[in-house]
């Protein structure tokens, strides 16, 4: 039995902190649950609240300073994208429904073995994944 509790925060960066907070309030509801504003030794930073315990810290940089292309996998780096959880496969097709009024890039909804699975590019370009457990659809 693993001796953790899963994950609690993905930090990332962007480029336009408030853009992000915009997209990912408007696709998931995740509400800013702590900023720091912008001093010399730290970028301006918020923390997002997913739900469930997990959170997303965003810190706003200069687009010059983000390594790599986003776009592409292996050019992602180490971590190519992660996983947002939703409870059904119902909050998975609202998601989508969501997305897609965003604007976002969006593939089909699939099955990954026991995973209802939906990718997914938001407002950096970054592909991410939306997922439910498959035993209710």
């Amino acid at each position: 039995m693993p001796y953790t509790a899963g994950f609690n925060h993905i930090a990332t960066l962007t480029p336009d902190l408030d853009r992000y907070v915009e997209f990912y309030g408007a696709a998931f509801g995740a509400e800013v649950m702590f900023e720091i504003d912008e001093r010399d030794d730290h970028p301006r930073m918020i923390i997002l609240d997913l739900g469930g315990g997990a959170a997303l810290n965003i810190f706003e940089v200069d687009p010059a300073t983000i390594i790599g292309d986003i776009r592409t996998q292996g050019g992602r780096g180490a971590i190519d994208h992660f996983g947002i959880a939703v409870r059904s496969v119902a909050e998975l097709e609202a998601t989508r429904d969501r997305l897609v009024a965003l604007g976002a890039d969006i593939g089909e909804i699939h099955q990954l073995g026991d995973t209802w699975s939906l990718f997914f590019r938001d407002c950096d370009g970054r592909e991410l994944e939306v997922c439910c457990a498959s035993d209710d659809r």
